[in-house]
């Protein structure tokens, strides 16, 4: 598997983008999608050249980011992509120079709280346009220092 940045006008990126609106859909009813801001950062997961998985950071000032549009492909589930693409994407806010990397995610998706769960993600109250929302969940970790390469 490669993991690397791409910007939201790929087409990779894009088609991935859907798709994760599609389960969306399917899951919470057809809301509005929100905005991710032109200061986000984009990374995809490929296999086999395929892209697969996507996620970003988007900076919500000097020292939190915020993880956006977490998502692999229903096929490829089950395999880690998601756990090494979020790992990626830790990396990608502190080299922002976060601290602290905060989340949205929904009751409806299980698998996602698992995974902020198992990765040390730790409940904080609803923020943002969240605040009003009962099947919302918000999290955040704080991110130490970079590994060594």
């Amino acid at each position: 598997m490669v993991i690397e940045e791409r910007f939201v006008s790929d087409g990779d990126l894009a088609a991935l983008l859907d798709a994760a609106f599609a389960e969306l859909v399917t899951r919470y009813g057809p809301e509005g999608r929100s905005s991710v801001h032109a200061d986000a950062r984009f990374l995809v997961a490929l296999v086999g050249g395929r892209a697969v998985g996507c996620g970003a950071v988007q900076p919500v000032d000097a020292t939190t980011g915020e993880l956006k549009r977490m998502y692999v492909v229903p096929g490829h589930r089950g395999r880690g992509i998601a756990r090494r693409l979020l790992t990626a994407l830790e990396e990608l806010a502190r080299g922002q120079g976060h601290r602290w990397l905060r989340l949205a995610t929904g009751e409806r998706q299980p698998e996602a709280i698992a995974l902020y769960e198992r990765c040390a993600y730790e409940p904080v109250e609803r923020f943002g346009k969240y605040v009003d929302d009962p099947l919302s969940r918000c999290y955040r970790k704080a991110l130490g220092p970079s590994e060594p390469s």
